[in-house]
């Protein structure tokens, strides 16, 4: 299945029908009072969060939606059916944006939430809705109101416990695929993963579900490789993964590419539980491990774990701290307070 994450989308309410202006013409009634029903109502346009989905892929082929207009009324006070509503179904993690991109309408974040984007028009009144004691023979009714018409956009942020975040080629991929039944698309070259994927990972008997994200480069947040569309699948994750490449030339350089790209992403990224790695370590020594192990604990301020996604070296400790830290975040939530190290918790 192809991944889409924006698509734009222009949708319509339906108008309301006209009321009708209508008599009683009935044999033997010789002065027949107004009998002009109502006009119904316009269709709405809704959107709705359904599971099973993870792509806007839909979208790309189908682009217009609505929704239809409310029949008109009758005579013999018969009110016109009302038009029929159309329902825009999108995964779980879905943003409705304005057209200018950046005005929120609605974040779809519970599977069955359903908001209405454009609701359809009320009918019109019939000329028997106008009778009145000097009145007793309105030859008027009222038209329907219009539908809305109006361009939305459609982002689709995914919902993990952990977003996977490296430059290119720092084995992210080959650690979703080693720890999961998630297959990622894996080579020796810079930007092999094109496309956000999502594996559920386990161990000691809890699963949760990682998020692979393209990799990042200098200027991702400004949108430079599309990255600020890739952050964006990590902005609900409950954790971080930053694996950092063991044979990169200088490890503390790389992970500061990344951590400034938090920064200046902003969305509350650079606060989140985060969990560096030292990957690849399989093709280093074991003092190059030691040494670069040290090095970027000291740029990182804070205990750095090592693994190699390729021969599974360390990835259960890995995920391990991974679980501890989402089960931390999920109590921290719950409660409004940090869990003290020796304090029990459940995870997930």
């Amino acid at each position: 299945m192809k991944f889409l994450d924006l698509a734009r989308v222009y949708i319509r309410s339906g108008g309301g029908g006209s009321g009708a202006v209508s008599f009683r013409r009935e044999k033997y009634i010789e002065y027949g009072g107004p009998d002009g029903g109502n006009g119904g109502r316009g269709g709405d346009v809704i959107v709705e969060t359904v599971e099973g989905l993870n792509t806007l892929i839909d979208f790309r082929y189908q682009q217009h939606f609505f929704a239809k207009s409310g029949q008109g009324g009758m005579g013999k006070q018969r009110t016109g059916k009302d038009g029929e509503s159309i329902t825009l179904r999108v995964p779980v993690g879905t943003e409705i944006l304005d057209e200018d991109q950046e005005t929120v309408i609605a974040d779809m974040t519970e599977p069955g939430q359903r908001v209405v984007l454009a609701k359809g028009g009320n009918g019109g009144f019939g000329n028997m809705h106008f009778k009145s004691a000097t009145n007793q023979a309105p030859r008027r009714a009222n038209p329907g109101q219009p539908g809305v018409e109006r361009e939305i956009w459609l982002r689709l942020k995914l919902i993990a416990d952990v977003g996977l975040l490296g430059l290119p080629n720092a084995g992210k991929s080959t650690f979703l695929a080693a720890t999961s039944n998630a297959r990622p698309k894996i080579a020796d070259y810079p930007f092999t993963t094109l496309v956000p994927n999502l594996g559920v990972v386990g161990v000691d008997g809890v699963e949760f579900v990682v998020a692979d994200i393209p990799g990042l480069i200098e200027g991702a947040h400004e949108g430079r490789g599309i990255g600020d569309r890739f952050l964006g699948h990590v902005e609900r994750s409950g954790a971080l993964l930053h694996l950092v490449d063991g044979t990169a030339a200088d490890v503390v350089e790389d992970y500061h590419t990344i951590l400034n790209e938090l920064e200046m992403y902003g969305e509350g990224l650079v606060e989140k539980p985060r969990l560096t790695v030292l990957n690849k370590v399989d093709a280093l020594t074991d003092d190059e491990t030691a040494a670069k192990r040290a090095t970027l604990a000291e740029a990182a301020g804070a205990e750095v774990l090592t693994m190699s996604g390729v021969s599974g070296t360390g990835t259960t400790d890995v995920l391990r701290a991974l679980r501890e830290m989402i089960g931390r975040q999920a109590a921290t939530e719950a409660t409004g307070e940090t869990p003290s190290e020796d304090e029990p918790w459940s995870p997930l």
